[in-house]
């Protein structure tokens, strides 16, 4: 994940530079169930609205979490299929809450309403996310479900009544690329907390779409105006977050970005971005499906490291018998191609790795989402 305000702030107010460390457990995203009431076109899990065979139970679950505490995991995003489908939704986030973790709802929206909203804000979440891929028809024909973006949208407004912090999910195609700027100003007239843009990846359904993937000059396009929008709310002293994921590369593109328009301070961000590191699949990042099977992150749902019914979450994340995990772990990772001659690979750490994976078969390839030019990443 790249934090687009947290670059931005150390445009006006630089902090010191620091080693690149890694925090002492991943965070984790939790497909607790694959059932959902949506069949988006994007969808990594590739759910639908049925119950699925294998997922853990809640008794289970309860296990997990207390080995992922043993783990020292910090954050636990509890996502699906649709997780408030999960008929004990609201005991696992409590008993996550009274544990200390950070915890995260990641929802479509559609299911929020007056008969659940107070129960929602009793669970007191961390964080509300909630998917928009467009505006009206256009979300709906993301989502395949007429009416989507008026109950997504009516979501967003009673979180933001119970004072839950709320934030606003969008993965870009070519066919909803110009509903961005719209969605931008939806996020202010609402006064929602947080814009975050995820690029598609080749994962899941996601993969089956991949020729619909934004040509390169629509994401960069698209970055800028996340650059210059949110340079614009901190000048203006609103707060708001605006992140990005699933292309590591943008953090690249923002330290071009800042040569441009701010010369005199990219000395700075270019240690702040190494500071950071770019990708964290395998490292910082984890993902465990709904039965229980540990993979290096949401993208990677094809390839299984092993279950958290045979092995403790701890082992099976420092295990580096795995080539996959192994790779991902070292730094600089075994990338070829541009990435290896890149002179910002310390900066994206080589990016998600999947769509390499996806459309050559080698998880170490240069990375066909890259939309630096050569010139760009030229030492």
């Amino acid at each position: 994940m790249f934090r687009i305000s947290q670059f931005i702030a150390e445009i006006d107010q630089p902090t010191p530079v620091g080693p690149h460390r890694d925090p002492p457990g991943p965070v984790v995203i939790w497909n607790l169930l694959r059932r959902c009431n949506l069949t988006c076109r994007h969808c990594y899990s590739v759910s639908t609205d049925t119950n699925f065979a294998g997922e853990l139970s809640t008794p289970e679950i309860y296990v997990v979490l207390e080995d992922l505490k043993a783990a020292r995991v910090p954050v636990l995003i509890l996502s699906g299929g649709e997780p408030l489908l999960h008929p004990d939704i609201f005991t696992i986030a409590r008993r996550a809450k009274a544990m200390g973790f950070y915890v995260a709802l990641s929802s479509n929206g559609t299911l929020i309403d007056e008969n659940n909203i107070a129960e929602i804000a009793a669970c007191d979440f961390d964080y509300v996310g909630i998917s928009l891929d467009g505006l009206g028809a256009v979300h709906d024909r993301f989502r395949r479900l007429e009416g989507a973006f008026d109950a997504s949208l009516h979501a967003i407004r009673l979180c933001r009544e119970r004072a839950l912090k709320v934030g606003v999910r969008y993965t870009m195609t070519r066919d909803n690329a110009g509903d961005l700027a719209g969605l931008l100003e939806l996020v202010e007239r609402e006064q929602i907390d947080r814009f975050y843009f995820s690029h598609l990846n080749y994962a899941g359904r996601g993969n089956k779409n991949r020729a619909e993937d934004a040509q390169h000059r629509l994401t960069r396009e698209a970055m800028e105006q996340l650059f210059e929008t949110c340079l614009d709310y901190r000048r203006r002293g609103i707060a708001k977050e605006f992140t990005t994921g699933n292309n590591d590369a943008d953090g690249a593109f923002f330290l071009h970005w800042v040569r441009r328009r701010f010369p005199e301070r990219a000395a700075h961000i270019a240690a702040k971005l190494a500071q950071w590191g770019g990708n964290a699949s395998g490292v910082n990042v984890a993902n465990i499906d709904n039965r229980g099977i540990v993979h290096p992150d949401t993208m990677w749902w094809h390839y299984p490291l092993a279950s958290v019914r045979e092995r403790r979450f701890a082992d099976i994340w420092a295990d580096l018998s795995d080539p996959l995990m192994a790779g991902l772990k070292q730094r600089p990772r075994p990338v070829e191609g541009r990435c290896a001659s890149c002179r910002h690979l310390a900066i994206c750490n080589g990016n998600t790795r999947v769509r390499a994976q996806q459309l050559t078969g080698n998880v170490w390839a240069e990375d066909p989402g890259c939309y630096l030019t050569d010139e760009e990443i030229a030492a």
